[in-house]
């Protein structure tokens, strides 16, 4: 019962009411300058969800041409949550990473393959062995051009995954919602923690974009 509960999308009817502001003061970021709110300072960003946003955020600030990344909560109800509130399936929001990236560098077809190739977005309310509407695939856009190039970048690598035999894409494609910051120790939680969790894992099949 409470794995189905935590993989049932709450109504907004039913979800925490949240809180005002920020229960916590915004980080400084380790890796690069400045507070992890400068992600949302940049023209060119976006948000992904790809299971528990420690690995993820790695994944990305190792990535050459990004120059920014935040973990954070998204897609749900309740203001301004906390992550204990997350874990009960009880806000609607999932885990997310805010990435920014210089064009000059990186493309964001680029960053949608590594997106598209670096979990498996065919599992739903889940990554792996980490289950609950928090660990939903998501991917959120600025602008309507960069949300189309999204949504085709989904059609693309459907056909992949289906000639490799995996079921249909869960993944939530839409305009960004609201992004709220995760607490301090939760950003960069893995150049913290460097033998922390990590549970990225793709399907093995290549994005072609």
């Amino acid at each position: 019962m409470f794995h189905t509960e935590k993989t049932k999308m709450v109504a907004e009817h039913d979800a925490l009411p949240g809180r005002d502001d920020y229960s916590f003061d915004i980080a400084d970021h380790t890796i690069f300058a400045g507070k992890v709110s400068e992600v949302m300072n940049h023209p060119n960003k976006l948000i992904v969800g790809m299971g528990c946003f420690w690995g993820v955020e790695r994944l990305f600030w190792q990535t050459e041409g990004v120059i920014a990344t935040a973990s954070g909560y998204a897609g749900g109800f309740t203001p301004y949550p906390i992550y204990d509130e997350i874990c009960t399936g009880k806000t609607g929001h999932t885990e997310v990473v805010a990435v920014a990236w210089d064009p000059e560098k990186i493309s964001l077809k680029q960053l949608l393959a590594i997106f598209w190739q670096e979990h498996d977005p065919t599992q739903g309310m889940r990554q792996g062995n980490d289950q609950g509407t928090q660990y939903r695939s998501a991917l959120y856009l600025f602008n309507e051009d960069d949300l189309a190039l999204a949504r085709a970048s989904a059609e693309q690598f459907q056909g992949r995954l289906t000639d490799s035999g995996y079921r249909q894409i869960t993944t939530e494609i839409a305009l960004a919602p609201i992004f709220y910051y995760a607490e301090p120790y939760h950003q960069q939680y893995l150049d913290k923690n460097p033998g922390g969790y990590c549970g990225l894992k793709g399907t093995g099949v290549v994005c072609m974009l």
